[in-house]
């Protein structure tokens, strides 16, 4: 049970105190490298930028030894539609997706993070499925790319469990035109092609709120994957979303986010998960006020998911949490 390491601060005793609470409350923890990716520096061999070097040195200098770590990193987009950008704004010009160029670049990037951080687990790739959702055309590209990164990563690190992450959320009653193949497809490069099913829910996106609710989800997946596991990011709210731009409007509360937490320990449970990984510890309202304009609206989808509001006071599924972490 663990967390992410995403701060409810700006300020570095807020990025301490978060590492701090991790290792108190749980005994795994994720790092999610999904800022952006030095495409240059791995394409032309040059010096990495100095905002990169100072973000992972960090890191790996607040590494909770006493507990395990996933290290998730993402080869796709926040949008899901492209490559991440590098550090100027802009992705490698490529003819496809698996073009030698990008597959060479992106592998020595997870051996350089692999080395640095020696992680229990590694997601090399996030949120796959949505790729095949928001831009079917490159889905083929991406797999061929993905199978070759997962053999060369393997092959140098036979040991360590490896795995791309998938939405449940868009897994499960999926918003496509042919969702029993979608279905299907996903199912089997689930099961086929990785070491471990890595999850990503966050079930208030597809107006889930009860534990009936969550429940179905939960059997969808336990029946589909054959394979251990792993809810590599997740949470829900503890209070209604109300974004203007988007308009929308999701009603929630403490107890709701209690019921969310019950049902996904108790099928952790009952069907022998490797681990759960809570998104957010706190809410980051903090952290929120100092976001560029542009990405407040999207930020505010998880802003208020934490097990402790934005003061630090806890909720009632951290109660709950503590209760079964110390089981």
């Amino acid at each position: 049970m663990g967390f992410s390491t995403w701060p409810f601060g700006p300020n570095e005793s807020d990025m301490a105190e978060t590492y701090s609470f991790l290792s108190q409350n749980a005994d795994i923890y994720s790092e999610q490298i999904d800022y952006k990716i030095p495409w240059n520096t791995l394409i032309n061999n040059t010096a990495f930028p100095d905002e990169f070097i100072t973000n992972i040195d960090y890191k790996i200098s607040k590494r909770i030894t006493e507990n395990k770590l996933l290290l998730s990193v993402s080869l796709l987009n926040t949008d899901r539609n492209d490559l991440l950008e590098d550090y100027d704004g802009n992705i490698p010009s490529y003819t496809a997706m698996n073009d030698q160029i990008i597959e060479d670049a992106y592998v020595k990037y997870l051996e350089y993070l692999i080395g640095k951080f020696n992680p229990d687990y590694l997601v090399f790739a996030m949120e796959v499925n949505e790729l095949r959702i928001n831009k079917p055309d490159k889905w083929e590209q991406y797999k061929l790319l993905a199978a070759n990164i997962h053999s060369r990563i393997k092959a140098e690190y036979p040991d360590l469990p490896i795995a791309e992450s998938f939405t449940l959320h868009n897994y499960f009653n999926p918003d496509v035109s042919d969702p029993d193949a979608y279905i299907s497809e996903i199912t089997d490069y689930i099961n086929q092609n990785n070491d471990f099913a890595a999850i990503s829910f966050y079930p208030y996106f597809k107006g889930f709120h009860t534990k009936e609710d969550f429940q179905l989800a939960f059997d969808f997946l336990n029946s589909h994957v054959t394979i251990p596991i792993a809810f590599v990011e997740t949470s829900d709210l503890a209070e209604t979303l109300k974004i203007r731009s988007y308009k929308l409007k999701i009603e929630s509360d403490v107890c709701e986010q209690k019921d969310y937490l019950e049902t996904l320990m108790l099928n952790a449970y009952n069907n022998d998960y490797e681990f759960i990984i809570w998104w957010a510890y706190r809410d980051y309202d903090e952290l929120w006020k100092t976001l560029p304009s542009k990405t407040k609206d999207l930020a505010k989808l998880w802003r208020d998911t934490g097990l402790l509001d934005e003061d630090g006071v806890e909720r009632p599924a951290f109660e709950l949490w503590k209760s079964l972490l110390d089981k």
